[in-house]
């Protein structure tokens, strides 16, 4: 592919706060052929303010909407975009101004869907973080990458390009999901396409404000459960058994300890169902030991 077009699409609920910075960074990027698809999914800030200071720029295209949640809002940006690749970019972060050049020239064979890079951390008021994404299964993979996949979504959703044909394909974002959206979509797109990445933190992702969407823990888990068996189901052997035993464990273990100060007697319970589905899990035993001390 020669210069294609980028469509980018950037969903919107009461960020006007830090839209503009987030708008800015898109205009600001060197590859210059793309369009910016903004859909403002019933805002009540001054939402709406902010995006008209950007409408005079013949790139931007406006779409104002009644709350339907991310998932529809996104998939109503993707129907209108006219790019062959699409970006996203959640409306309270930042991309560096080389991120689309970068990762544009990496779709230089048709088996690539989906291209990805680092990411940095800030905090509120956009200063730098100094932490990183911890676990093993957090280390960007390219090629084919559904077995790294069970275990841990190691893609971060603002930092993807991918290509239009993926979602005509496999469909677009599933409304049925609050949370884990983007990994069941790219584990539907691996079934077919390599996966690559820029090597370089061209993600700029702000934690820790007010109104940015926590991670209820139940929540995460049935939709978690849900997504890992509907794709199993629907894709019988596309991986070993032995990987989604070992993927189910990495699971249970992480489980373990979001919920030891939550529940101990369910931390404990999901620490043995890891070791149930394979013993060698070190961190279900580590997790057993630690609730045992109280530590």
């Amino acid at each position: 592919m020669k210069q294609p077009k980028v469509s980018v699409i950037v969903t919107c609920y009461n960020y006007a706060n830090y839209l503009e910075g987030c708008l800015a960074s898109i205009l600001n990027q060197t590859y210059r052929d793309f369009e910016l698809v903004i859909v403002n999914d019933g805002s009540t800030d001054n939402t709406d303010e902010v995006i008209s200071r950007f409408l005079a720029n013949d790139k931007v295209r406006y779409i104002n909407q009644k709350n339907t949640g991310q998932a529809i809002a996104t998939n109503n940006g993707i129907a209108a975009a006219a790019g062959e690749l699409i970006a996203f970019l959640d409306a309270d972060d930042l991309w560096e101004p080389t991120k689309l050049e970068k990762q544009v020239r990496l779709f230089n064979r048709d088996s690539i869907g989906v291209v990805y890079s680092r990411i940095r951390f800030m905090d509120a008021e956009g200063r730098p973080l100094d932490m990183q994404l911890e676990g093993k299964y957090y280390t960007p993979r390219s090629g084919r990458v559904t077995d790294a996949l069970l275990f841990e979504n190691f893609i971060p959703y603002s930092s993807t390009l991918v290509r239009k044909e993926c979602f005509d394909k496999f469909g677009m974002f599933n409304p049925e999901y609050k949370n884990g959206l983007d990994w069941d979509l790219w584990l539907r797109i691996s079934r077919e396409y390599e996966f690559d990445f820029v090597d370089e933190y061209l993600l700029i992702y702000r934690i820790g404000h007010p109104g940015q969407l926590t991670s209820n823990v139940e929540r995460s888990v049935r939709c978690a459960d849900l997504i890992f068996d509907r794709f199993l189901e629907e894709n019988p052997g596309i991986v070993p058994d032995s990987v989604v035993r070992k993927a189910m464990a990495y699971s249970y273990c992480r489980r373990g300890n979001q919920f030891r100060k939550i529940d101990r007697k369910r931390s404990n319970g999901f620490f043995l169902s890891a070791l149930a589905k394979n013993p060698a899990e070190i961190g279900a035993y580590v997790g057993l030991v630690k609730n045992f001390l109280n530590v």
